[in-house]
């Protein structure tokens, strides 16, 4: 498995860019699936927005854990992991390559390797010795692929209600129970929104 990020081209600041080009990054956002949107791939899912520019975006689903333990593909990180210690299915794209999420310790002000994505979260280069890093770190979390969209593709999906946008809490990349995200993160926003977290997966079995 290859390790390391796809790349897109990151701005600090939201908005950032003229004219057609302009956008509102979502960058550190969350995506929560709304229960219309139906793709196997993404279905009650949350994904943490990595970066997102006018030329797309990209980010990895929070919420679903694999049975593969991760020491056994990277050896050496496991110290780092947040439980569960396990490989997170990141999305459908570049499955053969996988994704690192940090949270670097209270003053940390970054280093090589880490490429900051809110407050004290980024995303890790796996080929650097965790051995070495390690003491600037908190907390990892490793995905394999991850989800990916084109030009204006993001915000067309969002037009169309198959996302509802929040700001994520520095907590949500790590919850030690990934499967219970989905409704949390729709229970805390309270009012209607809340009331989506009792939508049955099978409306039919009502």
């Amino acid at each position: 498995m290859a390790s390391g990020e796809p790349h897109i081209t990151r701005h600090d600041k939201a908005g950032k860019g003229t004219g057609r080009d302009a956008v509102e990054s979502l960058t550190g956002h969350l995506l929560v699936a709304l229960p219309s949107l139906r793709d196997p791939n993404f279905e009650r899912t949350v994904v943490f927005v990595l970066a997102h520019e006018a030329d797309g975006a990209l980010g990895v689903v929070l919420n679903r854990p694999t049975e593969a333990v991760v020491g056994d593909i990277l050896p050496g990180w496991e110290p780092l992991l947040r439980e569960p210690g396990v490989l997170f299915e990141g999305g459908p794209v570049g499955t053969d390559s996988a994704i690192c999420v940090a949270r670097a310790r209270a003053g940390v002000a970054g280093f090589v390797g880490f490429s900051r994505v809110m407050g004290q979260i980024g995303t890790v280069d796996l080929s650097r010795d965790p051995a070495r890093i390690g003491q600037r770190l908190e907390c990892v979390r490793v995905y394999h692929g991850y989800a990916g969209w084109g030009a204006g593709q993001l915000e067309q999906e969002i037009e169309e209600n198959a996302w509802l946008v929040f700001e994520a809490l520095p907590s949500d990349p790590f919850r030690t129970q990934p499967e219970e995200l989905w409704s949390l993160v729709l229970r805390r926003q309270g009012g209607m929104t809340a009331a989506v977290a009792n939508y049955p997966p099978d409306v039919s079995l009502n």
